[in-house]
């Protein structure tokens, strides 16, 4: 009778959505800590995006789907290489010298980036003096994260080199997430993942021609890089984009919560990422600053 009802439901295609990108995205951190230990991050990036972008689009083009062209394919391209190629690039860089568990609690504050570049948008939400101490409780969170780091003068330089890109990609995904958004298309969102994928892909094919040799691929490399491809990027990317055209955004953005959960649990069990009482308090600030945000935005 549930499953039945479920199936019924007019957005159940959209709310499965959002359940692929809270689990298979969190799990996503820990294959991009796996793959960067033997291969650059331009490199990661080309490769995984083009792979899992030619296969949506081969599979696109075998269903009829329609393409987007001329300035729409232009504009579809760019906001992909804001959110995958500025925000997941980034990404990449900084778990050279983050964990995977931490550095998903640091884009755990992604959604201040939602609401400071809403507010710069033409008709965009303003903030008031409630969502700005909202965000600062949130700021008080990440400062928990990254200070005892910086204490230590052996890590404390990556760990901040880390947490600046990591800012600068958010940034990037939130601009490129609202830019989508408004954005006026009859193409499917999955021919649109798609493309912003290949574009992805293609901007980064320099830089990873430039590093050729620094390429390992180990087993455990390729197997990471396979599956940030299939899981991350053609099934995680695609349910990204459904999930944000179809569901309110204070529904979709439940996804900001889950991922740092799931990167955190993943990356201890597999990886023996050290979880600390720090992190877990740093964790519950971040969480409340983003929960206070939403409340004062409504």
């Amino acid at each position: 009778m549930v499953a039945e009802f479920l199936r019924d439901h007019p957005q159940f295609g959209a709310y499965f959505a959002l359940v692929c990108v809270c689990i298979l995205w969190g799990t996503t951190y820990l294959g991009i800590r796996i793959a960067v230990e033997t291969i650059p991050p331009p490199t990661l990036m080309c490769v995984r995006y083009l792979l899992s972008g030619s296969l949506m689009l081969a599979g696109a083009k075998i269903k009829g789907a329609t393409f987007p062209r001329g300035r729409q394919l232009w504009a579809t391209s760019f906001y992909g290489l804001l959110t995958i190629g500025v925000g997941t690039g980034c990404l990449a860089f900084a778990e050279q010298w983050i964990p995977s568990g931490l550095s998903a609690l640091m884009l755990g504050a992604s959604p201040f980036w939602l609401v400071g570049v809403e507010a710069l948008m033409p008709k965009g939400a303003p903030l008031h003096k409630p969502t700005i101490g909202a965000m600062l409780v949130g700021v008080v969170g990440l400062a928990l994260l990254v200070w005892p780091s910086l204490r230590e003068s052996t890590s404390g330089g990556g760990i901040l080199a880390g947490f600046l890109l990591l800012q600068i990609g958010s940034a990037g995904w939130a601009l490129g997430s609202i830019l989508q958004r408004h954005q006026v298309s009859r193409v499917h969102p999955f021919v649109s993942a798609a493309v912003q994928q290949v574009a992805t892909g293609v901007a980064y094919l320099i830089p990873a021609l430039a590093q050729v040799h620094r390429v390992h691929w180990t087993p455990r490399g390729v197997e990471a890089t396979l599956y940030l491809a299939i899981f991350g990027g053609l099934v995680g990317y695609s349910a990204y984009v459904l999930m944000m055209e179809r569901l309110p955004v204070a529904i979709a953005s439940i996804y900001t919560y889950v991922n740092p959960l799931v990167a955190v649990l993943v990356g201890w069990l597999i990886y023996d990422e050290p979880f600390v009482r720090t992190e877990a308090v740093a964790m519950g600030i971040i969480f409340l600053g983003v929960a206070l945000v939403r409340r004062a935005q409504k």
